[in-house]
């Protein structure tokens, strides 16, 4: 073996060590986010649901008496609390947070962020380490690309807390797909440290593929928000019909925040992604003119790129047209990122094509 050989081989391993480093860290985060939210359970928030639920048919509350300056009292009547705006308005108060207003359970919710950062930044020097052992940058099979990509999940959200956004809510959903994410690449996707082929030695893959994965993480992102839109949503129209929901429900949804937000939310980040997804599937066709001579070829993964584009343009033309808002926009945005997930892992892994660099 040659020292060149030797060396890549010793950078691999220490990869190999860095990645399963980096899942020890987010599982330690993981149960940093679950203490956040148990701990909000137990405290204010449970009793701040409590009130607002057995308040909203009220026009008003019980007079409040407090004292004045020069010594007298005032009688003071409660507003209205609103759960939600009979007109269907969303005018619902976004939640306190994970944390649920506790110090306690705020100081858990921290520790789960510092914890998030240096996962984070071991997984990165992971993927840096696996890029320096093949001499290319580290996505030529999908257990190299399912690495990078579950660093860029974690950088997007990092750097949304970063800007100051109120997202440490995603901290607990995202953490745990990123486990199985790692999990799903160490068992069954590792590929050994191998060269390209011939057909990927381009500086396309640099442009090509890194806005793939970026797309992707963001378009994940956008994902967990329709998720948990979906749940508030229901939530709130249970709460509007007179329903009592469970205590559980209670607890995690009403620190969430309104679906209002969560819908805003969800739009906005699919819709500044949208545009350099577009640019994803130009770049594409570009590549595959230089590599095969042909700009497009309807091979399986062009394909599903192509799909999955109509899919999002589809969600962003009906979330914007009246009537075509909220759960109906929402389910389309579903489906549109399963085009995704399908266009990577099932094209990969079942379909045969110009594409299949799956490795394994």
């Amino acid at each position: 073996m040659t020292l060149a050989a030797a060396t890549n081989e010793h950078l691999a391993s220490i990869s190999n060590t860095l990645i399963y480093s980096s899942m020890a860290v987010y599982t330690l985060a993981f149960f940093a986010y679950i203490a956040e939210w148990l701990f909000g359970s137990r405290s204010k928030v449970a009793r701040t649901a409590a009130a607002l639920t057995a308040e909203a048919g009220a026009a008003k509350g019980p007079a409040v008496t407090v004292k004045q300056a020069g010594g007298g009292t005032a009688v003071l009547e409660r507003p209205k609390v609103v759960v939600r705006s009979a007109s269907g308005a969303r005018d619902v108060p976004d939640g306190p947070g994970a944390h649920g207003g506790d110090v306690q359970g705020d100081l858990y919710g921290r520790i789960a962020v510092s914890l998030t950062v240096l996962a984070f930044l071991v997984e990165l020097c992971g993927v840096v380490a696996r890029a320096a052992s093949v001499q290319r940058a580290p996505w030529g099979n999908m257990y190299e690309f399912n690495i990078t990509f579950s660093t860029v999940a974690v950088g997007v959200y990092l750097g949304l807390l970063a800007l100051r956004k109120n997202v440490r809510w995603l901290g607990l959903f995202l953490i745990t797909t990123v486990l199985l994410d790692l999990g799903l690449a160490v068992t069954v996707l590792y590929t050994a440290s191998d060269q390209l082929v011939p057909a990927l030695h381009s500086y396309w893959l640099y442009i090509h593929v890194s806005t793939a994965i970026f797309c992707g993480a963001v378009f994940y992102v956008g994902a967990v928000a329709t998720i948990l839109y979906l749940f508030k949503d229901s939530y709130e129209n249970k709460l509007q019909t007179g329903g009592k929901p469970g205590a559980f429900a209670t607890s995690v949804l009403e620190r969430l925040p309104a679906s209002a937000s969560l819908d805003k939310f969800a739009y906005r980040v699919n819709a500044a992604v949208f545009p350099l997804w577009t640019f994803t599937i130009i770049a594409g066709a570009i590549w595959a003119g230089d590599a095969w001579g042909r700009y497009w070829n309807w091979d399986p993964k062009e394909t599903w790129s192509f799909i999955t584009w109509v899919a999002y343009a589809c969600y962003l033309h009906a979330r914007a047209t009246a009537g075509w808002k909220g759960r109906k926009a929402a389910y389309l945005a579903m489906i549109a990122f399963g085009c995704w997930l399908f266009n990577y892992y099932g094209v990969n892994i079942f379909v045969t094509g110009k594409h299949s660099y799956a490795g394994v």
